[in-house]
């Protein structure tokens, strides 16, 4: 079976190492206050009057609020001008309150009241202009913000305003995402050499797992694919155990104040055959040639494009069949471990 889960943390103590991350900065008010102004900016020039964004990572990169989604809506109205309006429910605001980052207007609504009337008046207070919609909100509150709002006033995807803001990271957030990488490299290269023969995937991800969080980090994901089930893109249900031979692919990742790590690795447990290191090089230079061709003003799909072909150069199937790279060449990454943009071919 695929070990894969957002497994409980282990006693780190017992791994025997120290943190990683005890100089990693969080991300600062000013910080989240200057995202604000370059949305609003950005509102402003293409007359929006508003983005409407419920809880997750994008409420976070904005206002500072980590929180989760449930039923109840939490979420943030950032107009094109003024202040950001946060509504809540009423026993949340506390807890909302520990780790708001900027200035905003709590409107905390009761459980016999309805969180998307708050959402529809704090926008007739605003602007007029089309409301904007962070892309992962759902649908639920779409609708009943819609209807709250009535007649007249259109509702548009957010979604390239909040990429123009997310995409290009600044020096605080790539070196948050750097220190998780080196959480998540050294959890590997520890992790190398403890395992033996006789391991099941759950064995392998109990001491990833204690080893992430024994750095500074906090364990997100892991998959441990042996065998056969390491040719699956996220793994088998048959149990799987580590012998002579084994293929090994750990795909895992960890956060750091919010920002994330996202590695995969692939060895053979004892002496690989001559195949398994054909295909372990193969691999390896097809992420060079990513690299290497990887050019500010070139199209992200080029990289893609550029891998692509060198493998169907070697005999591999063409586009995304198999055997062959079935696989866009890799995703951004930031506050979530998948973010645009992807590179992949147009």
């Amino acid at each position: 079976l695929a070990a894969c889960a957002k497994a409980p943390a282990s006693d780190s103590a017992a791994t025997g190492h120290g943190s990683l991350t005890t100089g990693a900065k969080p991300i600062t008010a000013e910080e989240h206050a200057a995202r604000i102004a370059k949305l609003q900016e950005l509102m402003q020039q293409q007359k929006v009057a508003a983005m409407l964004v419920e809880a997750g990572s994008s409420l976070e990169y904005f206002t500072g609020i980590r929180w989760w989604r449930s039923e109840r809506t939490t979420a943030a109205l950032i107009p094109a001008t003024g202040q950001t309006v946060v509504v809540t429910p009423f026993f949340e605001v506390p807890s909302i309150q520990e780790s708001l980052k900027i200035k905003a207007d709590i409107r905390p609504w009761h459980e016999d009241q309805s969180p998307f009337e708050l959402i529809a008046g704090a926008l007739r207070d605003g602007a007029a202009g089309p409301l904007a919609i962070e892309a992962t909100t759902r649908f639920f509150i779409i609708d009943h913000s819609r209807k709250a709002l009535g007649a007249g006033r259109d509702v548009v995807s957010g979604e390239a305003r909040v990429n123009a803001c997310r995409m290009i990271k600044s020096p605080a957030e790539l070196a948050l995402i750097q220190a998780a990488n080196d959480v998540t490299i050294a959890a590997l290269k520890h992790l190398h050499g403890k395992v033996e023969a006789g391991m099941s995937g759950p064995d392998i991800m109990s001491l990833l797992v204690a080893t992430t969080n024994a750095l500074g980090g906090k364990h997100e994901f892991s998959l441990v694919l042996l065998n056969e089930a390491s040719a699956y893109p996220h793994g088998s249900e048959h149990p799987q155990q580590v012998r002579e031979g084994s293929v090994v692919l750990v795909d895992t990742g960890c956060k750091v104040h919010g920002y994330s790590s996202d590695i995969s690795r692939t060895w053979v447990h004892g002496k690989p055959t001559d195949r398994q290191r054909e295909v372990w090089d193969t691999v390896k230079r097809g992420q060079e040639i990513a690299l290497e061709t990887a050019k500010i003003g070139l199209p992200i799909g080029e990289l893609d494009v550029a891998v692509r072909a060198y493998y169907e150069g070697l005999g591999w199937a063409k586009d995304y069949g198999l055997p062959g790279t079935s696989h866009r060449t890799g995703h951004g990454i930031g506050m979530d471990g998948h973010e645009p943009p992807n590179l992949m071919r147009a």
